[in-house]
């Protein structure tokens, strides 16, 4: 049983790796971290760190491909709900709004990262979102055709949504500053939703029809 104790030990100190990098990474930028900051945090010796990750940048890449992960998980609303482009704008909204605010740090090192002009990752982004993003384009492209929603160029629209949604994790310090509150709290979410929603749909819906002229839930 001791070689599954230890196993179990090690791949917990990963995870504890991974979770206080992807902390500092967002707090600080690629720049701003080095693996003796990573390391302190853990507990551990730099040594011990190199043992699971070769170099700072293997380790800040491994990080941005786990919050790629999450960020694309919770894009796929839109290809969920082929034929009903009101309910799949809601559901991405939402699950955008969820994702800044279940994996806040996610959303940071991604900006950070993209920010820079994208110096480490910029291959990978090239590879796994600009597909998501085309795909999704398409959807938009489909449901116009299909007279289900204004011509609308998809691009610029996913552009505007990410900002939306995901300017209250990456911002949320200026946005509690606004509200006059310490911290955003699940009313804050919800009110960011329904307004997002609104607009949204105005502007995709086409004029007169119910879903667009009834926008606010």
């Amino acid at each position: 049983m001791k070689p599954v104790k230890v196993s179990i030990a090690r791949e917990k100190l990963e995870q504890d790796i991974l979770a206080v990098a992807k902390r500092l990474f967002a707090q600080r930028g690629y720049g701003g971290v080095s693996l003796d900051h990573i390391a302190k945090a853990v507990g551990a010796s730099k040594q011990n760190l190199l043992y699971y990750f070769p170099s700072k940048e293997a380790l800040y890449r491994r990080v941005l491909h786990g919050v790629l992960d999450v960020w694309l998980s919770y894009m796929d609303a839109l290809s969920q709900r082929p034929d009903d482009p009101e309910q799949a704008l809601r559901e991405y909204i939402a699950g955008k709004l969820r994702f800044s605010r279940e994996h806040p740090d996610d959303s940071r090192v991604y900006a950070n990262e993209v920010i820079s002009g994208a110096p480490v990752f910029a291959a990978e982004i090239a590879e796994r979102v600009i597909p998501s993003v085309q795909a999704d384009v398409a959807i938009f492209n489909r449901w116009a055709e299909r007279g289900l929603c204004r011509q609308v160029d998809g691009r610029h629209l996913m552009v505007l949504l990410w900002a939306s949604t995901q300017v209250y994790a990456d911002w949320s310090s200026q946005i509690s500053l606004v509200l006059g509150k310490k911290e955003l709290d699940e009313a804050d979410f919800a009110a960011a939703e329904g307004l997002i929603v609104d607009m949204v749909l105005r502007t995709v819906l086409l004029p007169g029809s119910p879903d667009h002229d009834h926008a606010t839930p």
